[in-house]
């Protein structure tokens, strides 16, 4: 007799086994490492409180009144401070502060002020605040006046631009995307509509408003390609007008002065940044007029429009640039900062009729120095000396090394003067690579502490990522990943044939998809360093990309590849990918920190990628003990 669908049959058996769901599989990985790591820790702590005291002692040391930036509107400066909103008159000396509301008044006692726009009439001001633990903001929009008052509460917002007095576009964030932008009016008819809305996954949408405030853009870029449209401000409620069309591999993004649009893009030969320009009325590509070309192999950092000038923030060899270009004599005025920058970080002018460029350089050993560039003298001047010690014991090297297809990769290293014998001195290597975005190079007292300690320190500006323009990037990414693997190796070969360490006092760090060259680096050359760090890496690229389900998988095809479609492209990313490349050997010491609800980094991952090298680790050292034949370093995982 058949049973009817849906009937439950009871077995005479009783049962002995359960069904492993994944979401079982990734509880107990997590235990298990969470138990793990209870039971080694304690080894540690002597080191741990130590390096905690030294940290505390060089951040009091080295910490300086770093003001939030500060938003003229006539003779009214707003500012944030210590989680409160505060308002100051432009000519008052005596330093009276008004505190307009706090984030605690909000009912947001645990989230921080991400971003500030305020209406050109000052009526309104919009706040987006955040928490450390969400990839989320929420706008909260306040009516100013002796008494603020909260007329709207927007969540799940990314970025928001008044158009008017009382017209505010924002877009909103789901999953990590962003692909839907909406207006809404505080006039007495209150209405919120959808304005565009993004039908290709790989694209993420964000406004920004021009600096002259004439024009909002909508731009939708993927890794590639961008395609903008302007709303204009004097006219808010019609429809946005497109300024040309997405075309496969230009990127570009739009300024306004005098009726003609500025456009810094990537359209023409060579393919890096230039300037150009066009009339609004006619603002398609094959009216776009050269103003300015980037050279060949040089980073476009930053870049900032004012009312007759801009200036471009230039990286090319490793040393920063200003390039500033007038738009009235048409001159180019290019001057070469101090040669210790690494990172440089623009201040927020809201005034785009100022004269004076303020911005902040930076090293990893050298805590950041403001400066400021004048158009009318064209100097530059090293703002007030901050009360901070002078770096003079560190010392600045810039390397090239040849890799496996005889391509130069530049390397910074940074060590003590004082040191003797560096060939006995630990190094710290870093590595991303990825994305054409460069190594994190800002000031941090942890990096300090180690230079004290008698470390060297190396960046490796290997390909993938940005630092030599976007060739540099697009020689590193998708079927050219491996040059990234090469340079890597080179690096750090060239290092120890300097003298700079040696692989038994050599450690590997890199985060986030700078995991993805440091573990295939293990895999391959393991006995080039004695330990790698890792914090939240990207080390399963082949079962990410294939699983389409997670919010960056298809944006992210520009950068690694579709396997789903092309088996070529499945088989490239499977002789790279750190997890399906682990193996029976003797690695290096692995230190692994992750997040629990990682949307960017699935943490399941992780653990499968810990559990695995630490099962081959753990075989080899088994097998190899057995012979007496364990030479290398760290055989035991």
């Amino acid at each position: 007799m058949y049973q009817q669908e849906g009937t439950r049959i009871s077995s005479k058996r009783k049962q002995t086994t359960s069904v492993v769901t994944p979401e079982l599989l990734h509880k107990n990985l997590l235990k298990s490492e969470q138990e793990n790591w209870n039971d080694i820790s304690p080894t540690y702590k002597p080191l741990t409180k130590r390096i905690k005291e030294k940290l505390e002692e060089l951040h009091n040391k080295y910490t300086f009144n770093s003001e939030s930036p500060r938003m003229r509107f006539g003779e009214n400066v707003y500012f944030e401070e210590n989680g409160c909103i505060c308002l100051s008159k432009a000519d008052d000396d005596e330093g009276n502060v008004d505190i307009l509301f706090s984030t605690d008044d909000l009912g947001f006692s645990d989230a921080f002020i991400q971003r500030i726009r305020i209406s050109p009439d000052q009526r309104y001001m919009a706040i987006s605040l955040k928490s450390e633990s969400s990839e989320e903001a929420t706008c909260v929009i306040m009516k100013l006046g002796h008494f603020p008052v909260v007329k709207k509460v927007i969540p799940s917002v990314f970025s928001f631009e008044w158009a008017t007095g009382d017209v505010l576009y924002y877009t909103t964030q789901k999953n990590l995307k962003c692909q839907n932008v909406f207006m809404t009016t505080f006039t007495n008819q209150k209405h919120t509509k959808l304005v565009y809305t993004e039908q290709d996954a790989r694209f993420f949408v964000d406004i920004y408003l021009t600096k002259d405030r004439r024009f909002l853009t909508i731009n939708s870029n993927s890794k590639t390609t961008s395609e903008v449209w302007l709303v204009d401000c004097r006219n808010p409620f019609e429809l946005p007008a497109l300024v040309q069309a997405r075309t496969k591999g230009v990127i570009y993004h739009i300024e306004h002065r005098n009726d003609e649009l500025y456009i810094l893009t990537t359209y023409g030969e060579p393919a890096e940044y230039k300037l150009m320009k066009a009339p609004v009325a006619s603002s398609s590509k094959e009216n776009w007029q050269l103003v300015y070309a980037l050279e060949k192999k040089t980073k476009l950092v930053d870049f900032e429009m004012f009312s007759d000038d801009c200036i471009m923030f230039l990286k090319n060899a490793g040393h920063l640039y200003l390039n500033a270009i007038s738009f009235v004599s048409h001159s180019v005025q290019s001057i070469k900062l101090p040669t210790w920058a690494c990172e440089f970080e623009l201040e927020s002018h809201p005034e785009h009729t100022t004269s004076t460029c303020y911005f902040q350089l930076s090293s990893p050993v050298h805590p950041p120095k403001r400066f400021a560039y004048s158009f009318k003298e064209n100097n530059l001047i090293e703002q007030a000396v901050q009360e901070v010690p002078i770096i003079t014991n560190c010392h600045t090297t810039r390397l090239l090394a040849k890799s496996k297809d005889e391509t130069s990769v530049p390397i910074t290293v940074f060590h003590n003067m004082n040191s003797k014998e560096l060939h006995r001195k630990p190094l710290l290597v870093h590595v991303y690579g990825a994305y054409g975005i460069d190594l994190n190079m800002s000031f941090k007292e942890e990096k300090l502490m180690l230079i004290e300690e008698g470390w060297i320190l190396a960046y490796c500006h290997v390909r993938g990522g940005g630092e030599l323009g976007l060739s540099w990037h697009k020689d590193g990414c998708q079927h050219n990943k491996l040059k990234g693997l090469h340079d890597l190796k080179a690096c750090i070969m060239l290092l120890h044939e300097l003298g700079f360490s040696q692989p038994k006092h050599t450690a590997l760090a890199a985060a986030s998809a700078g995991g993805v060259l440091a573990g295939a680096l293990c895999n391959t050359d393991p006995g080039l360093v004695r330990a790698m760090v890792l914090q939240a890496p990207f080390v399963d690229v082949l079962n990410t990309m294939m699983k389409t389900h997670l919010p960056l998988t298809i944006e992210e095809q520009e950068e690694w590849g579709n396997p789903l479609e092309d088996e070529k492209c499945m088989k490239y990313i499977k002789s790279y990918c750190p997890y399906q490349n682990i193996k029976p050997q003797c690695y290096p010491s692995v230190f692994i920190t992750a997040y629990e609800n990682d949307q960017r980094i699935p943490l399941t991952g992780i653990l499968q990628y810990v559990q695995k090298l630490r099962k081959a680790a753990l075989h080899h050292a088994s097998r190899t003990n057995k012979k007496g034949i364990c030479k290398q370093h760290n055989c035991d995982g």
